[in-house]
């Protein structure tokens, strides 16, 4: 199960499991972001290839028109999973307190 939706402070926050099945409810959330965007992973168990992929085309739209998109509070599991696939070189991110 995924939810994702806006923090009171306007940062998306992104909790549970973003895999294929859960994608395109994703997707169509982050269509409507604009500008630049802080997404809270702090409650974000897992992310697949398909997910990254999401991820990956919302960076891309924002940076389009100037915004961009950074990760905070990511897990050491998420932050291997982004440096694995070579995308740590691409996002922002910053890793969770350990």
């Amino acid at each position: 199960m995924l939810a994702i939706d806006f923090g009171a402070n306007g940062e998306v926050v992104i909790a549970g499991r973003l895999d294929a099945s859960q994608c395109p409810a994703a997707q169509t959330f982050l269509d409507r972001v604009e500008g630049p965007v802080t997404m809270d992973c702090s409650k974000l168990e897992y992310i697949s290839s398909a997910g990254l992929g999401v991820l990956l085309k919302t960076l891309k739209r924002l940076k389009k028109d100037g915004g961009s998109l950074r990760l905070v509070g990511a897990s050491r599991h998420l932050c291997d999973i982004f440096q694995l696939s070579g995308l740590d070189k691409v996002f922002e991110i910053e890793r969770a307190p350990e």
